[in-house]
């Protein structure tokens, strides 16, 4: 056999466009793909997403990739192997976020420090569950190393007791539990609010929005098992503590309310498995809590404490951000105590393909995307248009039936319409939940100073090539 040259995954990840040569790995091996650009069956626009890094993640999305002739195919464009020894780059002790772990090269990045990244828009619909590699990342501090030998979650209950539970603890004396859910930052499609007024947050595309399978213990169960009644008279919240923390050492921290913890049909998990393998450390490793239908910001990760109290979080992020304001109101006169932290989010839908700007081939076209709702809201229909919103079609759904009130989960659409060469078209898109919410038409009416909630119909311009 051959013996080929050795390469960092720095090295790959320096080659990233045709100029440059495009390399890619799959397992150990190295693959300089420059030549099979062109003649990719996906189009090069779909393998230049993961040039500089891993395929895995990518072929996941597309079961073609595991027919015996696809890695054939590959060898021939071998180019070397990964040392054996990719150790990691020295952390510089100065560096809070040195410590972070590595990324996939195709995330879109919003944020290096803290890290935020979104998923390629065109592939967000390409599959039902989103591989862990490529779902969105939101981070508000320095990722923590945590060892899961040492790791307890601690439970104040009821009295001052107090509940100290190990991972094997967890897993042995609580009934496993998964739940398909999708996860929506506030932020998700903030860019088009910053369109019409400028807002303070993350430039956030239609990519803050993914879906897994999640695996792990009710949030129910165990605040049963520390002591606490089914029903706590008046007004209750559940707090939940990070392990990520500020330079002052305070942790963040997010809150739901009482009912919502413990509500067998909430579905609220301290998850500790992602689509079947262990939470990435980006994603809360070793623990989270996951809460369904609601927004991701109360999802906490690296969770290191739960308490309940009968005030909500007294995290800046639960008291002072994630909450909704009317257009009129801007930094000089915004009061935090006047809104309601958001939980259920609004029912949202985007358009993943084709792409803004895109001159697309006449004849047929498909347009796909993703629907959601918050609360558990079914998405009933979701409404497509080629021009601007005065006529409509609608869009066949793809997902998973839940039962009624459930529907944790996104439902992907899409919708092949015929297209005439030389045209100009304004896709338009609109879901409708099972309580027949609907999105607004436009931004500016629902703007708001920190570009949350951003649900009004998502347009893409393309031309039809003549």
């Amino acid at each position: 056999a051959p013996s080929y040259p050795r390469y960092t995954r720095e090295e790959v990840g320096r080659h990233r466009s045709p100029e440059e040569r495009v390399w890619v790995t799959h397992g150990t091996d190295v693959f300089d793909v420059t030549d099979f650009v062109e003649l990719h069956p996906g189009g090069p626009d779909k393998i230049l997403l993961a040039a500089g890094g891993a395929l895995e993640p990518f072929w996941a999305l597309y079961a073609v990739h595991g027919e015996p002739h696809v890695l054939e195919l590959l060898q021939q464009y071998k180019v070397g192997e990964l040392s054996p020894d990719e150790a990691p780059p020295a952390p510089d002790a100065q560096d809070p976020f040195a410590g972070d772990p590595p990324r996939h090269p195709g995330l879109r990045v919003n944020s290096q420090k803290p890290f935020n990244a979104e998923p390629p828009a065109e592939l967000l619909a390409e599959r039902f569950l989103t591989p862990n590699e490529l779902f969105f990342t939101r981070n508000h501090l320095p990722v923590p190393a945590v060892e899961p030998s040492s790791y307890r979650l601690r439970v104040d209950g009821p009295g001052g007791r107090t509940l100290s539970l190990s991972l094997d603890e967890l897993r042995s004396r609580f009934p496993k539990h998964e739940v398909t859910a999708t996860l929506q930052c506030a932020g998700n499609r903030r860019a088009e609010m910053s369109r019409v007024r400028p807002v303070k947050g993350l430039p956030w595309d239609i990519g803050a929005i993914s879906t897994a399978r999640w695996g792990g213990v009710r949030l129910r169960d165990v605040l049963l098992h520390a002591g606490f009644p089914e029903e706590l008279q008046g007004e209750w919240h559940v707090c939940f503590e990070g392990l990520d923390a500020d330079p002052g050492g305070a942790p963040y921290g997010a809150s739901i309310p009482y009912g919502r913890a413990l509500s067998p049909a909430a579905d609220v998990l301290l998850a500790y498995e992602m689509n079947g393998a262990e939470l990435p450390r980006d994603h809360g490793f070793p623990l989270r809590v996951v809460v369904p239908g609601v927004v991701g910001a109360r999802s906490v990760k690296w969770l290191r404490r739960v308490a309940v109290s009968p005030a909500e979080s007294p995290s800046h992020w639960q008291q002072n951000d994630y909450k909704g304001f009317s257009p009129c109101v801007d930094w000089d006169t915004v009061d935090y105590r006047t809104a309601p932290a958001i939980q259920e989010l609004p029912v949202q839908s985007a358009v993943t393909q084709p792409r803004p700007g895109a001159a697309v081939p006449p004849g047929e076209l498909t347009v796909k995307g993703y629907a959601w709702s918050g609360g558990g809201r079914e998405v009933v229909r979701v409404d497509v248009s080629l021009d601007g919103g005065r006529t409509w079609n609608v869009a066949r759904l793809a997902g998973e039936k839940a039962p009624p009130g459930r529907a944790w989960a996104w439902a992907l659409w899409e919708l092949t319409v015929p297209v005439a060469a030389g045209a100009e078209l304004e896709i338009v898109c609109k879901a409708v939940d099972s309580s027949y919410n609907v999105q607004p038409d436009s931004v500016a009416p629902i703007w708001n100073l920190r570009g949350v909630l951003s649900t009004a119909w998502h347009r893409v311009r393309v031309s039809v090539q003549g």
